[in-house]
């Protein structure tokens, strides 16, 4: 028994003894887990240190890198009046922000790396610092109340609308998917009204109001140019989802809303010549715009202005890309004097058109204009020496005239009291309905009623001849109705100077 004892002893002090070389072994391995923890946090401290200074000069460098290629720096300065606040105001915040950026930037990761694991070190906690919380409410406010005022008189100043009596330009820009429509004013200045109910796809895309002469001048360019250093209002529609009307050299930047009409007013200051030359200078510039032709002209030399679409409108948004020209005020008016009224290309005499058979006083002032112009050159030897009066109308199977023609025939009296060395014949021409006889007396009369006109005007009689030329001089055929109406015409022809 006593035998027994002693083993079963022996035994437990075996198992105390493997017992307490495991709880040892174990014990250094903890040890060794915590040392290697240690290791690790104090190499990741180490790495925040080198992130932290690697990003700031990744930051500094890229910044100065790309410094030519970002709006507002370089050669990319403000084409706009107001354009030059707008980079105010951001260079002000990125000042700010900036100086938040970088403390806390520093702050985080040098905290990260002097904070790390310490076994000697014991934290600190508390639960309030009055003082800590007035500096970070106190300072903030105080710049965002600086950023908030600032903002305010940029805003002011940006969105403050065109005075009635100011002189200005007004378009709009109609944005859907995906494209945009520009309108322009004709020579009275004013757009017309528009209801959406009028638009028809192919026929009337704006849905504008043909009953509203402002309207009949209007014309649709297939870009937008602007002068230089005029005052310019854009207003800004669009027909389905939301767009945007964005111009970002002229930091112009307003939303297109479906149903909420809005706008946006500018003052381009540097012409798209002169943008180039500021380009110029620069060496990414100065490549050829075009890989694949490398004799062909430079990037600078290709520079547009342009409108695009700012808001994700749908799978075509890349397409609403528009040219934008900024040239001076010369240049504008002689593209101005080539556009054509939409109305009169395309409304005028049609089953929409509600002036049928009426001559409005746009057509008559351009008409004036074109008679000067044909007259003219036909006296210089440039144009032709036969004008058709292309506003002269008689009642249907009559020589007598519609009062619609004194326009016409006011003007052109004016002409040759003004040029009273100049002979003229006066032409009539029928198309080759009814009897060839009937038609040529026709014809002669009608001449005969234009030349009575201008002599109660004061032309000489000596000056003026009338020949009927009856159906025998078509200038179309005679088997459509309107090669018929066009051969049924008087035309002017200068005998001598």
């Amino acid at each position: 028994m006593i035998g027994l004892v002693a083993i079963l002893i022996v035994i437990l002090l075996a198992v105390i003894v493997v017992q307490l070389g495991r709880v040892s072994e174990l014990s250094a391995k903890i040890r060794g887990e915590q040392e290697v923890e240690l290791q690790k946090n104090n190499r990741t401290g180490f790495y925040m240190l080198v992130f932290l200074v690697a990003f700031l000069v990744f930051c500094v460098y890229s910044a100065y890198a790309y410094k030519d290629v970002m709006l507002g720096y370089g050669p990319h300065g403000a084409a706009s009046e107001h354009g030059a606040e707008l980079d105010s105001i951001f260079n002000v915040t990125l000042f700010f922000t900036g100086i938040v950026f970088v403390l806390t930037h520093i702050a985080l990761f040098w905290f990260s790396y002097k904070y790390r694991q310490d076994n000697n070190r014991k934290a600190t906690f508390f639960s309030h610092s009055t003082k800590l919380e007035i500096i970070w409410t106190v300072i903030p406010s105080i710049v965002l109340i600086f950023l908030v005022v600032r903002g305010l008189n940029v805003w002011n100043i940006v969105m403050a609308d065109v005075d009635p009596e100011e002189e200005h330009i007004e378009i709009e820009a109609t944005g859907y998917q995906f494209a945009w429509d520009i309108r322009y004013p004709g020579a009275d200045g004013k757009l017309g009204t528009k209801n959406f109910r009028l638009i028809k796809p192919g026929v009337n895309p704006l849905g504008q109001d043909w009953t509203d002469l402002k309207n009949v001048d209007d014309f649709h360019p297939d870009k937008i140019v602007l002068p230089v250093g005029k005052k310019v209002r854009v207003r800004i529609n669009s027909k389905d989802v939301l767009h945007n009307f964005y111009l970002p050299h002229f930091r112009v930047k307003m939303d297109a809303v479906p149903g909420l009409p809005t706008y946006f007013i500018f003052t381009p200051t540097k012409t798209t010549a002169e943008y180039r030359q500021s380009l110029k200078e620069y060496p990414e510039w100065q490549v050829p715009a075009d890989p694949t032709d490398p004799s062909g002209p430079e990037m600078w030399e290709e520079f547009q202005y342009e409108l695009a679409c700012a808001e994700l409108c749908g799978k075509g948004h890349y397409s609403m890309r528009r040219i934008v020209e900024i040239v001076s005020q010369e240049e504008y008016e002689n593209w101005l004097s080539e556009q054509n009224s939409y109305y009169l290309s395309n409304i005028r005499n049609t089953a929409d058109d509600p002036f049928i058979g009426q001559l409005l006083d746009q057509e008559i002032l351009m008409r004036d204009k074109e008679l000067k112009e044909e007259f003219s050159s036909a006296l210089t030897g440039e144009g032709a020496t036969t004008i058709n009066l292309k506003n002269v109308f008689f009642q249907s199977g009559s020589s007598l005239l519609q009062d619609q023609s004194k326009f016409e025939l006011n003007n052109l009296a004016a002409l040759l009291q003004a040029n009273s060395n100049v002979k003229v014949e006066l032409g009539g021409h029928t198309d080759s309905q009814g009897d060839d006889g009937a038609n040529q007396i026709l014809s002669q009369d009608r001449a005969q009623s234009v030349l009575n006109f201008l002599r109660t005007k004061g032309v000489s009689a000596a000056n003026l001849t009338a020949r009927g030329y009856g159906e025998n001089s078509p200038i179309e055929t005679n088997e459509t109705p309107e090669g018929r109406q066009a051969n049924r015409r008087t035309e002017l022809k200068i005998i001598s100077k």
